[in-house]
């Protein structure tokens, strides 16, 4: 009898044992993780053609210049995120699969954020990020437009309340006007907290915009000098520049949209031949900004046939040991330095590299 009891136990714990492991395995089934899986996305030549056939980059009511090659940008694909998560074993299979990467759902998607509302943002990101790359490419070109930086709220308790309206447009800062190398912000950040500055504002009364001289006395918030506005930029432009890209959001393709329109308004093509990629937010003085996914976007211009990267100088760390073969990393910081580099390599000279 006591060997009886002995297999009885046995079998018990092993059946417990089994029933666990299949709890286990059906719950890391069903059970959502809270990450997100970043793959190469796919790209577009900037000089090329967008959804429908059409030119990417249409330019009208001003003399462009054919524009041939690639310029192309790049995106990143993603699965995941709050409406469409995936269990453990899917989260596995991409951490052991090349050129794809698993990152916490909240680098993505912000606290209570909905898959929608990431979406529209990342659309309006990338209608921003348009009418930004064509300042850009302007100003670089020195070609003129108005910069609208136009008040949005006003802070109570700050210098600027009562003084300073929502709708107000500030086209200078002590007599130097804004444009696309100083907008506003930063030419008041300048001063130091205390100082005075003269604000030149554009105002609509009765109908009628008038121009009044506003003086203020900065105070300290954060180490830095404010008055207690914000600002939305914004551009008229001499002409019309209209960019087609579909559903692709977000603001990383400033830089490539800025060259793709530097291209058609100069003569000569910038790649000499070459399959350009690259990538970058950029801002209306040209400064390139670092981006996400870095390395999932080396990965599909390569894939696309592009032999040089176009990479941010904040992001050529992220770079290190992800570079496929066949493409050359060429460093840059500014829409101007991006210009030049290609050039460059045209002429056969060195560039800056990651």
């Amino acid at each position: 009898m006591p060997s009886l009891r002995m297999a009885t136990r046995q079998q018990l714990t092993l059946l417990v044992a089994t029933v666990a492991v299949v709890v286990a395995a059906v719950t890391a089934v069903f059970l959502p993780v809270p990450y997100v899986i970043l793959s190469p996305g796919p790209t577009l030549n900037t000089l090329g053609t967008g959804p429908g056939g059409r030119s990417l980059i249409e330019i009208s009511g001003h003399p462009t210049y054919p524009a041939a090659g690639h310029l192309n940008l790049v995106t990143v694909s993603f699965q995941g995120g709050p409406e469409g998560s995936f269990n453990i074993f899917a989260a596995l299979r991409a951490w052991l699969t090349p050129h794809e990467a698993v990152v916490p759902e909240e680098e993505l998607f912000g606290p209570g954020q909905t898959q929608r509302q990431v979406v529209q943002q990342d659309t309006q990101q990338m209608a921003s990020s348009q009418q930004t790359a064509t300042a850009a490419a302007l100003c670089v070109l020195g070609i003129p437009f108005t910069t609208l930086d136009t008040i949005v709220t006003v802070e109570k308790g700050f210098p600027a309340a009562g003084l300073l309206h929502p709708h107000d447009v500030i086209t200078a800062v002590d007599g130097r006007p804004v444009n696309c190398k100083q907008d506003a912000a930063p030419m008041i950040r300048a001063r130091a907290p205390g100082a005075q500055v003269t604000l030149t504002v554009q105002r609509t009364v009765n109908g009628h915009r008038v121009t009044r001289q506003v003086s203020l006395t900065t105070v300290n918030s954060g180490g830095r000098a404010v008055v207690g506005v914000t600002v939305a930029e914004s551009y008229v432009f001499p002409f019309n520049v209209r960019i087609r890209v579909g559903d692709i959001g977000g603001p990383s393709a400033g830089l490539m949209f800025a060259l793709g329109i530097v291209d058609k308004l100069t003569p000569g093509n910038l790649t000499r031949g070459k399959f350009v990629a690259g990538t970058g937010e950029i801002s209306a003085d040209g400064t390139v900004s670092p981006i996400g996914g870095i390395q999932q976007k080396l990965v599909g211009a390569r894939d696309a046939g592009a032999t040089i990267f176009l990479t941010p100088a904040a992001n050529c760390p992220d770079t290190a040991g992800a570079v496929p073969a066949g493409l050359r990393l060429v460093k840059v910081s500014t829409l101007s330095g991006a210009v030049s580099a290609l050039r460059a390599l045209a002429a056969g000279r060195s560039v800056p590299s990651c």
